[in-house]
This record gives C-alpha cells, structure tokens and sequence, in this order.
C-alpha cells in the first residue's frame, strides 16, 4: 500500500489586502449575483472570470423547478466566455455568494447579505473550470467571504486527481 500526502498552498486574506484589479472581479462577482434566479434555494451566487484578452465575464446562478435543469454562476460565466470570446485563457475567477436572492437589496444591506465565508464552487464546476484551464498560466481562484478571503493558485488545486490525472 502507498500512502500519499496532498497539499495545497492557499492564501486567506482581507479583501482590502487584495490588489486594486482583484478587489474590482472580486465587486464584479458580487454585483453577479444580482442576476441570480434562485427562488428554490434562496442562496445567489456570482463569478467572474478575468481573461488573457483583459475582457471580464460575469454570471450568476439560474435555477429551474425540473432540477437539475440550472446552473451554477461558475459554469454560466465559464461557457458564456468561452461562447464570447473562442480561444481565451482564463486568468482570475472570483466567487461571492449571498443569502438574499434577486437584485432588490438595499445600499444599506448590500454588503451584509454576503456569506461571512467563502463558499467553493462545486465537483461539477471545478471539473468544467479545469477543462478551461491553461497549465502553462493556472488560473487563480478568489473565494470572497465578508470575513475572509481565500485564493487559490489555480483551479487544479481546488480538485486532485481530477478526470485528467488518470
């Protein structure tokens, strides 16, 4: 028998100690989730994706009664991009998540309704995202939570022995 040891390097930070460009895909990625559909859950979600070509995509979760006929935001942001812009690397993805769904969320309580913690994006999306990523230039994840940020250096970090490993 062969016991291994997997570890990932992560950074968890403060939003303000984050660079100017990355707390900016980190408000797009909130602002995202405004366009959240989650009557069911009630828990919007919101991505964006910097790429290689300085274009940022966003997208947010969409839910539908005949389950599991929706989507996660990481994967809405992932195919539009890919669908808009053929042949991009994806740089950065940041992910916000609140408990208040639809884009009627006061100034006052705009920052409040955001997860204290980060959320991570599900197996599904993780294995989609990887399928995007260029192993030459990993794409970074930024987990946005109110209390605490988390990155990640790149997307395979967040999923070992992915499809691609075996």
């Amino acid at each position: 028998m062969t016991e291994r040891k997997i570890e990932i390097k992560i950074r968890e930070c403060q939003l303000s100690e984050l660079s100017e460009s990355d707390r900016n895909l980190v408000e797009m990625a909130r602002r995202a989730s405004m366009g959240s559909h989650s009557p069911y859950s009630r828990f919007a979600v919101g991505a964006a994706i910097l790429l290689d070509n300085g274009e940022i995509v966003t997208g947010a979760n969409q839910e539908n009664a005949a389950y599991p006929s929706g989507t996660c935001a990481e994967r809405t942001a992932a195919f539009y991009a890919s669908a808009r812009y053929p042949g991009a690397k994806f740089v950065k993805l940041a992910v916000a998540a609140r408990n208040v769904p639809g884009p009627y969320v006061s100034e006052k309580d705009y920052d409040r309704s955001f997860q204290a913690l980060p959320i991570s994006p599900c197996g599904a999306c993780r294995q989609a995202l990887l399928e995007y990523e260029n192993t030459d230039a990993p794409t970074e994840v930024i987990l946005y939570g109110r209390e605490r940020v988390m990155v990640f250096p790149s997307i395979a970090s967040m999923l070992p022995y992915c499809f691609t490993e075996f």
